[in-house]
């Protein structure tokens, strides 16, 4: 699956070679470094893993009494957020290589 991530993320990069050009990074600047798919979808399940940690973490914390309901409230919802956004992109994932595993040589 992997080599399969890997093969989409250079066919996407060929098939833009202007627009992978330059990348925006976390603080909105642009830099002229090319988007490694890969690294992106790394950076997203590092996100979504920090989010479920923080969430899991905050509802200990409010369990114990040293955090707010609405502290929980927000952690949780946003570690549900992350969750929901990495399956989308998972489904995403298969459904495209399903497509290409499909495709006529």
């Amino acid at each position: 699956m992997i080599a399969a991530l890997s093969l989409l993320g250079s066919a996407l990069g060929a098939a833009a070679p202007a627009a992978a050009s330059q990348a925006v990074d976390k603080a909105g600047a642009v830099s002229s470094a090319g988007v490694d798919f890969s690294q992106v979808l790394a950076d997203a399940s590092a996100d979504a893993v920090n989010a479920l940690k923080t969430g899991e973490a905050t509802s200990i914390a409010g369990l114990q009494g040293k955090a707010s309901v609405q502290q929980v409230v927000e952690s949780v919802m946003s570690a549900q957020q992350s969750l929901n956004t990495a399956v989308a992109i998972r489904d995403k994932i298969v459904a495209a290589y399903q497509a290409l595993s499909q495709m006529a040589i």
